[in-house]
């Protein structure tokens, strides 16, 4: 064989060595973007946490077991839109990123970002709605700034792996913080003159205040938290968020978000004029 041959087979089979090198690789299904979009619509239900003592959002009847509440209708219209059923699946703030690792639950709504389950999960960067932190104290002695409760002699209630404790230990850190499983303990520990104060969002300390259990205050500076929702962190995922994200947008730039909250209010009897003049959600 002559040179130029040699060199010509050479550099072909180098070529053709060079684009198998270079060749994508076959797809693999966790490089799907809409794998977990697909894997709810082919299982017919959408998982989501729902807690006992969040009214109005999440309310449990007692004798059907059946759950309501502006959380549970949002969740609802989530899952027709997919095409699926919600299935509620009872839990507590401080459960949910083991309950995403454990493949528990899908997405979970009205939460806020939290820096130790951002390790694990992913929150949507656009809120559903705004909220606030406040406090629920004993009758008679409301709180104007939150310094007033950074003391020693104070007894903060929060619930244990909630936001709620998040706010506590870096606003509070010289009072005496007790974590509880949920709101019902910690309330009881307000009831039972265990407790100077109990950090709830805005809208569940209106309910507090509406059963007469505590007084309704919200510390300046005032603290907006976003109501917003998260997604386990797991490849595949990202069409479910995109999904999300644009049903979100729709909620907000319609006025159907903050219609429902305030249909929901006015509902339970809230009082929505003790909320500060500078506040919206």
């Amino acid at each position: 064989m002559s040179t130029t041959k040699r060199q010509f087979f050479a550099g072909t089979a180098a070529l053709f060595i060079g684009l198998l090198l270079t060749a994508p690789a076959p797809a693999r299904a966790d490089d799907d973007p809409s794998a977990v979009l697909k894997q709810i619509q082919s299982s017919g239900e959408l998982r989501a946490p729902v807690m006992i003592g969040e009214e109005p959002g999440y309310i449990k009847d007692p004798k059907t077991g059946e759950w309501s509440g502006f959380y549970v209708d949002f969740l609802k219209e989530i899952a027709d839109d997919l095409g699926v059923k919600l299935q509620p699946v009872e839990t507590t703030w401080g459960n949910l990123a083991a309950d995403f690792q454990s493949n528990k639950i899908d997405v979970a709504i009205g939460v806020n970002p939290n820096p130790k389950r951002g390790l694990v999960v992913d929150y949507l960067w656009e809120p559903l709605f705004t909220d606030a932190w406040a406090v629920a104290t004993p009758p008679g002695k409301p709180v104007k700034t939150w310094a007033e409760l950074n003391d020693p002699s104070k007894r903060i209630v929060v619930q244990k792996g909630s936001t709620m404790q998040v706010v506590a230990e870096q606003l509070l850190p010289k009072a005496k913080i007790t974590t509880v499983e949920d709101r019902n303990l910690a309330l009881l520990e307000l009831r039972s003159n265990r407790a100077d104060a109990v950090i709830l969002a805005v809208f569940d300390a209106l309910q507090v205040s509406k059963q007469g259990i505590g007084e309704l205050s919200v510390p300046e500076p005032m603290l907006r938290n976003p109501a917003t929702l998260a997604v386990a962190r797991k490849p595949g995922n990202e069409g479910f968020i995109n999904f999300l994200t644009n049903w979100i947008l729709q909620e907000r730039s319609l006025g159907i978000a903050q219609g429902r909250l305030a249909r929901s209010f006015e509902a339970h009897g809230f009082d929505l004029s003790i909320l500060p003049p500078n506040f919206s959600f």
